[in-house]
């Protein structure tokens, strides 16, 4: 229950830092959809780590109702997590989301096949997930890294990385330099060659 309450207080702060739109506390507590589902999820997060499976998926099975967001109580979201306008999210069963990730709506972390085990993404602290992308399968996608929007990742994404596309491709390394750099300093490579 410490970590329920833990996690929640991290959620609202970091709602706060990521979501310029939230003025005040109670803006959050009482009017963002994506809060609320994230409250439900981490109630029934609580519920099926104690076994209370039925509850947990009654519980779930709510928020998808009443906020379009479909989180598999199973999956392990660190608190700091922020899901802004949650319409249409969805993360499956064996996902993970590290703190101060920031998920925009039609978001889908999902399986690539139909397997038991592990078959959803791992996010890592700090991601930006834009709007309607898909990251499929058992990847990993790296601290601090940028998922464009609409784009389908398929394969893992380093640290500090930006992927957009579809199938997304690397844009943006994790040490600055774009693909128009890479080409650049191929061309160099075969010029003086």
């Amino acid at each position: 229950m410490n970590r329920l309450l833990r996690d929640l207080k991290a959620d609202l702060r970091y709602y706060r830092i990521l979501d310029p739109s939230a003025e005040k506390r109670s803006d959050i507590i009482l009017f963002s959809a994506g809060f609320h589902a994230l409250l439900f999820y981490r109630i029934a997060h609580f519920l099926w780590s104690r076994r209370l499976r039925f509850l947990a998926r009654f519980l779930s099975y709510s928020a998808r109702i009443l906020f379009s967001t479909d989180i598999h109580p199973a999956a392990r979201i660190a608190g700091g997590v922020v899901i802004d306008h949650s319409i249409g999210v969805v993360i499956g069963s064996t996902a993970s989301i590290g703190k101060g990730t920031l998920i925009y709506h039609g978001v889908t972390l999902g399986t690539r096949r139909i397997v038991k085990g592990k078959r959803h993404p791992d996010i890592g602290e700090n991601v930006v997930i834009g709007a309607n992308a898909s990251i499929l399968g058992p990847i990993v996608i790296g601290a601090d890294a940028k998922i464009g929007a609409n784009s389908v990742v398929i394969t893992s994404v380093p640290s500090g990385a930006t992927a957009v596309g579809v199938p997304a491709r690397i844009i943006r390394d994790g040490f600055g330099e774009s693909e128009q750099d890479y080409l650049f300093e191929e061309s160099n490579v075969h010029a003086h060659t």
